[in-house]
């Protein structure tokens, strides 16, 4: 190729390389939130699966809540929303058998310092099928890293994947 085509070209091959450049920063950055975002919820359920309570309220913001939603026989829906408290509570109070909640299918999405996971769940108790459902959590990067601000949960024993 003649000289004059290969310095005409020179912008073109400026522009790409910037672009490539910049959205390629993007992906890496965007894809790193994802793992750390990713690395929490698994800390959170090896804790649970543990009895490890300090770990799991290391997973926690101070505030965070957890809120459950179900229907009862009739088809009408009840809510139930705490405080982690008693839930780290009970996490770290001894019991006979493992609290397996066994994930699958993460959806992650980030937006700079929020992110948001959409998770299936079958939770067992032991070896025995307790319930599943469907977890979403609300996660908030601090400077100190991500941590759950909240979990809303649908729980059913039926139509387990």
């Amino acid at each position: 190729m003649p000289i004059h085509k290969k310095i005409r070209q020179l912008p073109t091959v400026a522009l790409l390389s910037a672009t490539l450049l910049l959205f390629g920063n993007t992906i890496v950055q965007a894809q790193s939130a994802e793992v750390e975002v990713r690395a929490i919820v698994d800390q959170l359920f090896t804790g649970m699966k543990t009895g490890d309570s300090s770990l799991v309220a290391k997973s926690f913001t101070a505030d965070a809540t957890l809120q459950s939603v179900s229907m009862d026989v009739t088809g009408k829906v009840k809510t139930s929303k705490n405080g982690i408290e008693s839930f780290v509570n009970a996490v770290g109070t001894p019991h006979k058998e493992i609290w397996d909640e066994r994930i699958y299918d993460l959806k992650i999405q980030v937006d700079r310092p929020m992110a948001t996971v959409w998770v299936p769940y079958k939770f067992y108790i032991g070896d025995k099928f307790s319930h599943c459902g469907v977890n979403a959590f609300t996660l908030i990067k601090f400077e100190s890293g991500w941590k759950i601000a909240s979990i809303t949960d649908t729980r059913r024993k039926d139509g387990c994947l």
